[in-house]
This record gives C-alpha cells, structure tokens and sequence, in this order.
C-alpha cells in the first residue's frame, strides 16, 4: 500500500513514473460505475483495493460528467461528497485524495475538509470563482479541455482545427488560472479526452500529445472505459473496455505523460510498471 507524506501535494515518483488516479464515483448516475459505491463499506473497500494495487491518488466525484448527466447543484454535491471525504481521511489520512468537482462552494468545502487536489472538467470555465478557491488553498488544480455541459457537449464536437484549437483554449484557461495568483506549479493539463470530441478527434489528440506537452506543465489524460474505445472495440458496456484502456495507458508511459485517470488500477498499474520499465527507467 503506498501511503503518501500529507505535507506533499504530489505522488510519490511524480515526474519520473506514469503516476495512477484512481476513480471512485459517489454518483448514482456515472457512466461506468454509477450507484456501485452505494455504502461506506463499499467506498472504503474500494479505496483499500486502490491503494494496496497502486494508486498514487484516489479521485472522488459527486457530479456525473458523462454526456447528458444532469447537474445535481452544488448543494446536493456537498451532501453526497464530504461524508465520503471525511470517512476516507479518517482511515487513511495520509493519502492523495483529488475532488472531481467544477463548483467553487464544493471545492471549498472539500479543500476544507482533507482534500489535496481539484479537478475541474471546465478548468474554471464553468465557475471561475473555482479559481480563486484553489489559490487560496494552493493546491495542485488539474485545468480540463472542454466545451458546453453534459447536457450539449456532444453536439459541439465541431472544430476548424483541433489541435491548434485545443491548445489554444488550454492556455486561455492556464492565463486565467495564473491571473487568479495560482501557481505555475500547481497546474495540471488535460486535453478532455472524450469532452466535446468525436472518436477521430480523440485519436487525433491521442497521436499528437506532444503538442500538449510543448505547453511544459504535466499532462493527465483521462480515456478510461470512454465511449471512443467501446466504438473501437463494439462494446457497449464500459467495464468490457478495460483491454483498450490499457493500450492508451502504455502510450501514456511512451510518451512519458505525467498521469493517467483510470478506473481499473490494478490492471493499469501492471501494466504501467511494465511499460515504465521499457520507456522510462
């Protein structure tokens, strides 16, 4: 079990080893595992099970983000998240724990509360105040590509130039973030894999994260079990989609990219420690 130091905001090896996010969804509606986490034995179990198979940093969300989710408000988040959160930190205090969350009062209460990172799928576009959150709290602060909400993003998948557009909205929401007295350093990067993008956009991300990486601030990508590898594979029910999830995971330790978002680390951090061991060490 990897227990991590409290006073460090980062993953043991950070920098040096594809470091792996764990998904825990208090949601009955999330795409893969929605309502399977439904008591505090089930989510300490889990969390227990993500830890002692590698875990780097368990990511708790209380708001579906999959395609035509409804938003439940920040006040029922709150209900649904802290609990959790508190219980967590009472077992394991000293472990990783990030809020998946893109509103500022459930970002606050959580921060409040014993947690180490936001990340935020609109990267402070949804509700800037977000910002301000973080940098009170100085905490690493994952900033998201994305467009629209869950209710309209598949239909704004339309783009002159992904790369070029992707990129260029990344640093309009890095320039903001480091407006609001956010550090640099605190700042992780992800393209929105699955966000507003149709499955050749998201292979197309895939091939070129290098344009991702000229930007000089550690990437996340987050594929696990997404609709664009079911499309590849013909399988509909995201738990079947865990193979191909692994082969964007050792593109991953190719490229050298910071962290993946998984949902299955057992599997992921298998294969990662092989992977690393060719591409990394």
């Amino acid at each position: 079990m990897q227990i991590i130091n409290k006073t460090n905001p980062w993953p043991q090896g950070w920098g040096d080893k594809t470091s792996i996010m764990g998904v825990i969804n208090l949601t009955p509606d999330s795409f893969s595992d929605g309502g399977d986490l439904n008591s505090a034995k089930k989510v300490l179990d889990q969390v227990n099970q993500f830890l002692c198979n590698g875990a780097d940093i368990i990511d708790l969300g209380a708001q579906s983000t999959r395609p035509g989710a409804e938003e439940v408000g920040p006040n029922v988040e709150i209900k649904r998240l802290i609990p959790y959160l508190k219980l967590i930190k009472s077992e394991y205090p000293d472990i990783l724990i990030s809020i998946d969350t893109f509103n500022s009062e459930v970002a606050y209460e959580a921060l409040l509360n014993g947690a180490n990172w936001i990340n935020d799928i609109t990267g402070g576009r949804r509700d800037k105040e977000i910002l301000e959150v973080v940098s009170k709290f100085n905490c690493p602060f994952v900033i998201t590509h994305s467009r629209g909400n869950s209710q309209n993003m598949n239909k704004l998948s339309k783009y002159d130039n992904l790369l070029s557009e992707v990129k260029l909205s990344l640093e309009s929401l890095i320039k903001n973030a480091l407006e609001k007295n956010i550090s640099k350093k605190s700042i992780i990067i992800d393209p929105g894999i699955g966000f507003s993008k149709d499955l050749n956009q998201n292979l197309e991300i895939l091939k070129n994260l290098d344009v991702f990486k000229n930007l000089k601030l550690p990437i996340l990508i987050g594929a696990s079990r997404k609709r664009f590898i079911g499309e590849i594979l013909n399988e509909v029910n995201p738990k079947e989609r865990d193979i191909g999830t692994l082969a964007v995971s050792c593109l991953c330790s190719q490229l050298h990219i910071d962290i993946v978002r998984v949902h299955n680390v057992k599997m992921n951090y298998q294969i990662l420690k092989v992977a690393d061991r060719i591409y990394r060490k």
